[in-house]
């Protein structure tokens, strides 16, 4: 008996020594595979200039990913029955995701905000019924201080789940403005005036072209459009300027400015 079990242990040895050497081997270059990945991810997302602690946390997900496949796989070599834990794994992640379900879907909401950037830090955006500058964007919430000075802090779930405006996306935006005058004015006089106060703003670009144009016969007055493009730094400021201008060279010009008005008229009735 003690023979034949001598007799095996070469067989067993050579049997089992290689399935270790084939674990071994298959971790190391799992490890290797892991560290890989794990640098092209982070090489990526930097290309992409996503944020910083987004690329560490990312790669560091990856490598980890697949550590642990690898580390099944070289369990598995060795005749250990992974499958139950795999699946002890999974229930519990299940059971983690479904605790965490709305932490979770900001998380999601967070990465692929700072993947594929619909905007940035310092962008004045409105979005989830807010409006204001983007201060701060983490995987979790995006931050705004709005024109009041207040600070608004977003669930990422809330920004992605809905229309998101970006106001400071493009370099130009159009001013809109609309500007009435009465019906007993001169249109070619009040479209002469409103050329000349729109064309003397540097800030007013010369391509594209404003427009100036008769848009509405109003109940009271005769509207005009009055759409100039600016740089979007300049937006308000030549907003706020073009309007107090119009006005002041449609009063110097005697173009009035209608608004509505009511007549009331009184009858007397005898009494009886």
């Amino acid at each position: 008996m003690d023979k034949i079990s001598l007799d095996a242990i070469p067989g067993l040895v050579s049997s089992y020594g290689l399935k270790i050497l084939t674990a071994i081997i298959i971790f190391y270059i799992g490890k290797l595979v892991a560290r890989w990945l794990s640098h092209l991810t982070e090489k990526i997302m930097k290309a992409r200039e996503v944020e910083l602690s987004l690329q560490h946390f990312v790669s560091a997900l990856v490598y980890y990913a697949v550590l642990a496949f690898s580390i099944i796989a070289a369990l598995g070599q060795l005749g250990i029955q992974t499958a139950s834990f795999v699946a002890v794994v999974g229930a519990a992640g299940l059971a983690v995701g479904l605790a965490l379900q709305g932490s979770l879907a900001n998380f999601a909401a967070g990465v692929l905000i700072l993947i594929f950037r619909p905007f940035k830090i310092g962008d004045y955006i409105e979005a989830a019924g807010q409006a204001g500058i983007v201060e701060k964007i983490t995987v979790f919430t995006t931050e705004l201080l709005t024109p009041d000075n207040k600070k608004v802090i977003i669930p990422n779930s809330s920004v992605t789940g809905g229309p998101i405006t970006n106001y400071s996306a493009k370099d130009t935006r159009r001013i809109d403005l609309v500007m009435g005058i009465s019906y007993e004015d001169d249109i070619d006089k009040a479209k002469e005036v409103l050329n000349k106060v729109v064309t003397a703003d540097n800030r007013v670009l010369k391509d594209p072209a404003p427009t100036i144009a008769v848009v509405e016969l109003a109940d009271n007055s005769v509207n005009f459009v009055v759409r100039p493009w600016t740089a979007t730094n300049d937006y308000w400021d030549v907003y706020f300027d073009l309007t107090e201008a119009t006005k002041k060279a449609l009063d110097a010009e005697g173009i009035s400015i209608p608004y509505p008005q009511r007549d009331v008229h009184l009858h007397q009735t005898e009494k009886a």
